[in-house]
């Protein structure tokens, strides 16, 4: 099994800094976006630190399948799905330690998706509204489900296009790092043939361009380089109200 893959961040068009961090680490087959909430540097630091104790946890434990854990395992998940949902409580405890060494950092908090590749299989993990996708067959999919208060009102109400398009506050999540101790943290397991992408990005790209949009440019590109450049460009010539950011990680069987 070997991952090729291509990442990309952007300021946007409106924002003076960028919040949003992101982690690849092929030899691990790990990748994840965050994307920091809190205002001036402390979304950016929070997103930092998500990205940092991810990786970490994943060297820690590829090196010694013995390594202590700091919380119990989820007997409905297998230890992939718990290895990856861990590293995310994990970098949410270091988060809240963090908060807690400075008023300035009071509230900081990211959201964040991840992706681990086993065995011709994706785990991907999240918390808010950062997005893991599925490019198969020439067809984007989504796969994670966005931890927002819109996504709360379609559900309950069965919003027509127009009452979504609408809603005043679609950038309110009811799910984050950095909230509370404890985590809620959703797991999935997408089975892969050879050749499929997984996407995962921040709420500036998703936000700005429409699954069809992004559907549209992995057709067109091969180069998974090149896709991301335009998947970036694109959110940004569709008004780049925030920051982007994107991984496109392709799966090759052998």
């Amino acid at each position: 099994m070997r991952i090729e893959v291509a990442g990309l961040t952007d300021v946007g068009m409106k924002r003076a800094h960028n919040e949003d961090n992101f982690l690849m680490l092929p030899a691990q087959r790990v990748f994840c976006v965050a994307d920091g909430m809190g205002g001036h540097s402390c979304g950016e630091v929070a997103s930092q630190i998500a990205v940092d104790e991810i990786g970490e946890f994943f060297r820690l434990t590829g090196e010694d399948d013995e390594l202590t854990w700091p919380y119990k395992m989820d007997r409905r998940r297998n230890y992939d799905e718990n290895r990856l949902a861990m590293a995310i409580k994990l970098a949410n405890l270091k988060i809240l330690e963090h908060a807690a060494t400075d008023k300035k950092y009071d509230k900081m908090g990211t959201t964040v998706v991840s992706a681990f590749f086993k065995d011709g299989c994706a785990y991907l993990a999240h918390v808010g509204d950062s997005r893991g996708y599925a490019f198969s067959g020439g067809k984007l999919r989504q796969v994670t489900e966005d931890h927002s208060l819109l996504n709360e009102m379609v559900k309950a109400r069965n919003m027509t296009p127009e009452e979504i398009e609408a809603f005043p506050h679609k950038n309110v999540i009811v799910r984050a790092l950095g909230m509370k101790d404890g985590v809620e943290v959703d797991v999935v397991r997408e089975e892969l043939r050879d050749g499929d992408v997984v996407l995962l990005c921040s709420d500036g790209l998703s936000g700005m361009l429409s699954d069809a949009e992004m559907e549209a440019i992995l057709r067109k590109h091969s180069d998974l380089d090149a896709a991301a450049k335009e998947l970036i460009a694109k959110a940004n010539e569709a008004g780049g109200v925030d920051n982007v950011t994107c991984i496109l990680a392709r799966f090759h069987a052998s």
